[in-house]
């Protein structure tokens, strides 16, 4: 059988891979600890699992539209006018199973084959192989750890060509925690309208900033940036749902409509019941629970960073939002899959590669998980490093 193309170009998640090896081995009884998780290790709030279970007792067991539910998609619009300061109406609202199925529908209705999509390195391992996967071409931007892993302007205008259909912004950024600041976004607007290329912002990390952070919606910038926006987000991140599989985009209703068609063919709604949950985690008294869990990491971001200071091969960027750090070990004179390899197989501690992120030269590590399990996990990282 001849397989598709497109397929065959695909590159498994080396995130997933990790993960699966130190669950393995911890369930072969190995007193692993894992850095590598891209998740909070924090339960669901019980309000939002709470809405879930009653919409299962009431029956909501049934199809629901194929973009969501209508109270789910009036929530999205108010959290959207409540925190982001954007207006947008339900029929600008898609749910999809997840921010990234999200993305995925995007870039599949915008791309034709050679179409480009530039992405600033480091990079969320997805992105790549969802332009692939859409026909398009990925056109990598490298950025610099003094300049934030933010891309310059300059570097952008030389990336931009006829074929330039999108550019993807992720701030705060999964791996590197980078965070763009508003004039830097003002810049890529401009960008943008100039050359009538897509802005997709992908904001799913959004409630997670420090050091007195807050966040902007490149969308809210103008009327005109807005047309040519796309906000993608989701429960995953701030609310503890990454099992719920709950995103959603806002976009003008010409990308909506496409979108509409492309879902309705291929995983229909999301979940009914999960759509309930999804309600109740967009309710402003949420925002104390999606607080404490920020003070948690907050507090967490700063040990890990402490502790890796003691380790002199290891040079950590400090992350002004996310829950990970991203670690240069360029000192230790391994690459990173031989690094994160020996660093699993030797002194069992789960960390990710950079190299799946466009990054050879860097490990991300998650702070998603207990103090204990950071100082414990550090600490065999400079044993092992010894």
């Amino acid at each position: 059988m001849k397989f598709s193309e497109r397929a065959l170009k695909l590159t498994p998640s080396i995130t997933l891979e990790i993960t699966a090896k130190a669950k393995a081995l911890k369930a072969e009884g190995q007193d692993v600890v894992s850095l590598s998780a891209g998740e909070p290790d924090f339960d669901t709030p019980g309000p939002i699992k709470d809405a879930c279970i009653e919409s299962l007792q009431k029956g909501n067991t049934k199809y629901t539209p194929a973009t969501g539910a209508l109270d789910l998609k009036k929530a999205i619009c108010e959290k959207l006018k409540r925190d982001n300061g954007l207006d947008y109406k339900p029929e600008n609202i898609v749910v999809s199973c997840g921010a990234k199925h999200s993305l995925y529908n995007l870039l599949q209705v915008i791309l034709n084959p050679g179409d480009e999509v530039i992405i600033p390195a480091p990079y969320w391992l997805s992105y790549p192989e969802m332009v692939t996967l859409g026909g398009g071409k990925s056109v990598i931007i490298e950025t610099k750890e003094e300049d934030g892993f933010v891309p310059t302007t300059e570097d952008i205008k030389k990336m931009i060509t006829p074929k330039t259909k999108a550019f993807i912004l992720n701030s705060p950024s999964n791996p590197t925690g980078g965070v763009w600041s508003e004039s830097q976004m003002k810049e890529l607007a401009e960008l943008a309208k100039k050359h009538s290329f897509l802005i997709i912002s992908d904001e799913i990390y959004e409630k997670l900033l420090y050091e007195g952070l807050t966040h902007t919606s490149i969308a809210s910038l103008d009327d005109e940036v807005k047309k040519l926006a796309v906000t993608v987000n989701g429960m995953s991140k701030s609310y503890s749902m990454t099992g719920w599989r709950l995103g959603y985009l806002a976009a003008e209703k010409g990308i909506v409509k496409l979108l509409s068609g492309l879902q309705s063919h291929s995983t229909s709604n999301p979940t009914s019941f999960a759509q309930a949950g999804g309600v109740a985690s967009l309710d402003p008294k949420m925002e104390e629970k999606v607080n404490e869990m920020h003070k948690k990491f907050t507090a967490r971001r700063q040990l890990i960073l402490d502790e890796l200071a003691k380790v002199p091969s290891l040079k950590a960027f400090p992350p002004k939002g996310t829950f990970y750090v991203f670690v240069n070990i360029s000192k230790t004179g391994m690459d990173s899959m031989e690094f994160s390899t020996k660093l699993l197989d030797e002194a069992k501690v789960a960390v990710v590669p950079g190299a799946a992120f466009g990054a050879p030269n860097h490990v991300r590590m998650s702070f998603a998980t207990s103090e204990e399990n950071i100082v414990k996990a550090v600490r065999r990282i400079a044993e092992f490093l010894k």
